[in-house]
């Protein structure tokens, strides 16, 4: 917990009076129009520079040359075959990335789009694995002021006209628009998953204009947080002497990114709903087989705003009605033609046309007087088509159906909805925003990482099978025996200790048929709820919903590391599903235990060097969950053999635990409990010495993939204690008590081992070797107790032990790093200089920096925990940093090149806010004690013994509740 107000003697205080004058913030203090008191903030004009990306050493390169030669054949193969490698380090995109980047837009795993600080739509990832950067010009806002009779006339698009290509003025297209925005009185605010731009004056001086984008990410809402639709609402205040017309304009070009707009056949098609939602449906023909699109287009007609509509106009000379002709009709009427609404669909574009579409919205607002209007922005893509494997329908289908004309509900439930989202949000985000003890940068740092979850290529589906209309010519599936099963076990309710016995069977489109009633205080009055309290009342909402099917979820390592669910990352990212989403993160640990039984025998070449070995290994937790067929063709990752990787299965093994003692739901344990075992069984092969302590294999057998390791080392060996101690826990409580005690007799002599060898009077070397840099300090050599403390586990080393490790971290990989102000950098040497062995032990990655951080918290080290992780909001995040905001990147080098923008790992620093308010579950879970009586010596401890495995346990053939599991026993 943090104990007093320890940062008042910094200044860390970002408040909207220093963007926006006080009078303007008074005057929008209604209806939320005014920016949050916490927020990441910037002003219009600010210049969006260039991003550095890393580059290797000469060194390095010699190192890596034949890896980057097998690469490059492996990418051209790739591509020959109409597929992108799942790491491409040789292909660049055509927009250079820059510090440009603002809050995306729509909830989870239906497509994102994303929008920059100055107004621009861009980042598109509406196809699954696909991500065009670049903005696409003519989706703009706009807005033209006449007062007093016509006289004064003020038009101009709301975003600075400070864009490469939009020509000449003289042009049909957008560049004959009203680019006056200077931006100088204009900022935007940011909490994701909201935004404020806050128009101080422009373009007219006595109009300040408010636009709150709104999106549906609303924790433990499984239904909204799944719709592909944003909300603008636009608050007008009139502060002039005369009523002013004010006429919005939402324009839209019918395009998914990139050259899409010139593939042609697309539709363009007016429409008037209900409740006064009218708009346009941009129907788009998505090229290369992919499933169509269709966007809305859409405002609200009230009673005191009039909306209208230009269903197509083009952007060049041969356009019906041009960009240029458009804005001219703007200029004059304010509004377009009623008329409109009965064009009925569009003729198909040719190819090479681009067609647009306008929304316009106007009003009156009379001197002093107020004006919101609301417009909305929806896309329905209803099938998901993987190109080596099936299609699928998306999370929201079930409930709007399959139809793409969704589009249309979408933008009609979001413009009635959204005060109800913005209540839900605020709820949820106040308790952590009103904690003065928290530093102002962490709170909407906080909130703000969790646009990746938005943008990061997430993937939300309806269910496990397939789309029944779309058939599946690729390979099929790989054949894996499944067996029933039937569990009987004695376990431990929560609240009183009291035992309890429980039988479940399951199949694999079923939930196990058991219950767990859990007494609990859930009916806390929200006005004294504390941030701790506010967690724990949505955590027991999420298990009143019962059996809800949630579906099945995927997110990317990264859009640059195309791989879904990476697991290894995903060991620092859950942290924030495991908080806000917790079903989805059981339903991804379901994915992975049923991987672990399951076995792929094809061949694969690995190319770091050279050599072929099978896909999958049963037993063996798969890196991902796949590229181009997820969940059936598993492990896209082919520069090693994750087989042989020795941080995979101790990482799924503390997932687990963590995620049963935070959810208590004794059913996801029974259904995992046989691929946990196995896959701690699984690595009793790394132990060649017989000590208990599995041993790295002279390669970059883990996370740090370019790392080479030798011996036992800090990381993957203080997560295999972790994994003892947590498999032991839970095998006590599912009532595999055989299990827990042979991990726990295991535990004694591995950490005995681990210390004798690593540990060095201050911290733990980086590994037992003889290389130059085996002694590093590594920032991430504490993993296992981090995921240990956050469980509600013992400690593995004594608080000595801990403390100086973390102080040793702190002092040489954070603060002899740019006095603290750049993050923890993975290695350094003892005597201060940065360890420069591989790539990876010179960058600091902001993923492990916020784990390093939260492993602080848990040790009591507060100053020294915000410190670190604040390194990573003054490099990443803040106005004299490298601008790597809503694209945090995998790491940066000491002179701030990035490598691989939009990353999951950052995600972690949701470990900080779960290390300051441990759930109630965990605290008052069973607890073990590793040193009690130990029943099997140490010196006959085997941990896959002959009839005591999975196999007694799981006797009988089936499958495992939700999960499906399949055994290739």
């Amino acid at each position: 917990m943090i104990t007093g107000n320890i940062f008042h003697h910094r200044k860390n205080s970002w408040p909207p009076e220093d963007y926006v004058s006080r009078n303007t913030l008074q005057l929008f203090d209604f209806d939320s129009a005014a920016p949050p008191k916490h927020a990441w903030r910037r002003r219009l004009n600010s210049h969006a520079n260039i991003l550095k990306e890393f580059s290797v050493t000469f060194m390095e390169a010699i190192k890596m040359v034949r890896l980057g030669i097998r690469l490059w054949s492996y990418v051209r193969e790739e591509a020959s075959h109409g597929r992108k490698a799942p790491i491409d380090p040789f292909t660049r995109e055509s927009c250079k990335p820059s510090a440009s980047q603002g809050v995306p837009l729509g909830g989870m795993g239906s497509g994102s789009i994303s929008r920059g600080f100055r107004g621009e739509f861009r980042q598109w990832q509406i196809v699954p694995g696909t991500c065009n950067t670049s903005p696409v010009m003519a989706n703009q806002f706009s807005i033209f002021i006449s007062r007093d009779g016509g006289k004064k006339k003020y038009a101009s698009v709301l975003a600075p006209g400070q864009h490469e290509g939009l020509g000449n003025a003289s042009d049909e297209g957008i560049s004959s628009w009203g680019w006056n925005l200077n931006g100088q009185h204009s900022t935007y605010h940011a909490l994701f998953p909201r935004a404020w731009t806050i128009y101080d004056g422009e373009p007219d001086p006595d109009l300040k204009v408010s636009c709150r984008q709104i999106s549906p990410f609303i924790p433990h809402n499984y239904r909204d947080s799944s719709l592909p639709t944003a909300v603008f609402v636009y608050t007008l205040v009139n502060t002039g002497k005369e009523r002013a017309k004010v006429s919005l304009l939402f324009s839209w070009a019918n395009s998914i990114g990139g050259i899409s707009h010139l593939s042609g056949d697309h539709v363009n098609e007016p429409f008037i709903g209900e409740d006064g939602v009218s708009g346009v449906l941009l129907h788009h023909k998505t090229a290369n087989g992919n499933p169509p699109v269709t966007f809305a287009v859409a405002a609200s007609e009230t009673q005191n705003v009039n909306v209208t509509v230009l269903p197509c106009f083009g952007l060049t000379d041969g356009s019906f009605i041009t960009a240029k002709k458009m804005w001219g009709k703007m200029m004059e009427d304010g509004q377009f033609d009623r008329e409109n609404f009965n064009c009925g669909p569009s003729m198909p574009s040719s190819p090479g046309e681009t067609l647009c579409a306008a929304v316009s919205a106007s009003a009156w607002v009379e001197p002093s007087g107020k004006c919101t209007i609301a417009f909305s922005l929806a896309w329905s893509s209803p099938k998901i088509k993987f190109l080596k494997g099936s299609s699928y329908h998306r999370r929201y289908t079930k409930f709007y159906g399959t139809s793409e004309r969704a589009a249309q509900e979408l933008v009609h439930d979001a413009l009635t909805n959204y005060k109800c989202w913005e209540e839900e949000i605020e709820k949820w985000q106040s308790p952590i925003l009103e904690d003065k003890k928290l530093p102002e940068w962490y709170k909407f740092t906080l909130f703000n990482e969790l646009y990746f979850l938005v943008a990061g290529g997430t993937v939300w589906i309806d269910s496990s099978l397939p789309s029944s209309d779309v058939k599946n010519d690729q390979d099929p599936p790989v054949k894996v025996e499944r067996k029933d099963v039937e569990v009987t076990e004695v376990g431990v309710s929560f609240r009183h200790s009291t035992v309890f016995e429980h039988t479940s069977t399951s199949c694999s489109n079923g939930s196990a048929g058991v219950g767990i009633k859990q007494n609990g205080d859930s009916t806390i009055p929200r006005k004294k709820r504390t941030s701790k309290q506010f967690s724990n009342h949505l955590k027991s909402q999420d298990q009143l919903d019962g059996d809800e099917d949630v579906g099945r979820f995927l997110y990317l390592e990264g859009v640059e590391y195309i791989m879904w669910c990476t697991y290894d990352v995903h060991f620092y990212a859950s942290f924030a599903l495991l908080e806000l989403f917790p079903k989805i993160e059981l339903n991804i640990q379901r994915d992975f235990a049923k991987a672990v039984l399951s076995e792929d025998g094809r061949k694969v070449k690995f190319l770091a060097e050279g050599n072929y070995g099978i896909r999958k290994a049963r037993g063996a937790v798969p890196h991902d969950l796949g590229t181009h067929d997820p969940w059936n063709e598993l492990n896209a990752y082919n520069i090693h053999d994750t087989s042989k990787w020795k941080d995979l299965n101790p990482k799924f093994v503390l997932q687990v635990y963590r995620d049963f003692a935070a959810t208590g739901d004794m059913a996801f344990g029974i259904d995992v409990w046989p691929a946990v075992r196995t896959a701690m069984e699984y690595m009793e092969q790394f132990d060649r010495d017989d000590d208990g302590l599995i041993e790295n294999d002279g390669f970059p057998d883990q996370t740090y993939d370019a790392w080479t390791v030798h011996g036992v080392s800090a990381y993957c060996g203080c997560l295999w204690l972790a994994a003892l101690q947590s498999a032991a826990a839970m095998a006590q409580q599912v009532g595999d008590k055989f299990f827990a005690e042979t991990c726990k007799s295991k535990f004694f002599s591995a950490k005995i081992a681990f210390e004798k060898k690593l540990w060095n009077g201050s911290y733990f070397n980086y590994d037992s070797g003889s290389s130059s840099n085996s002694k590093s300090i590594q920032a991430d050599q504490l993993a296992g107790q981090w995921y240990t403390l956050s469980s509600g586990l013992a400690p593995l080393f004594d608080e000595f032990k801990t403390r100086s490790a973390l102080q040793k971290i702190y002092d040489f990989n954070v603060m002899k790093v740019e006095g603290g102000r750049m993050g923890a950098v993975n290695g350094m040497h003892p005597n201060g200089k940065v360890d420069e062995s591989c790539m990876q032990s010179r960058e600091i990655w902001t993923g492990v920096t916020y784990a390093v951080a939260a492993n602080m918290l848990l040790a009591g080290m507060e100053e020294e925990a915000f410190t670190t992780a604040e390194g990573i909001f003054i490099a990443g995040w803040s106005e004299e940093g490298f601008g790597y905001w809503f694209q945090t990147p995998e790491g940066w080098t000491i002179d701030g090149h990035f490598r691989s923008l939009i990353y999951m790992r950052p995600l972690a620093i949701w470990s900080m806010q779960w290390a300051l308010s441990i759930p109630k579950a965990i605290l008052e879970a069973p607890k073990i004690n590793m040193m009690d009586r130990i029943l099997i010596s140490p010196a006959t401890f085997s941990l896959s013994l002959p009839e005591t495995g999975v196999r007694k346990i799981a006797n009988k053939a089936g499958c495992f509740g939700n999960s499906a599991l399949q055994c290739a026993c």
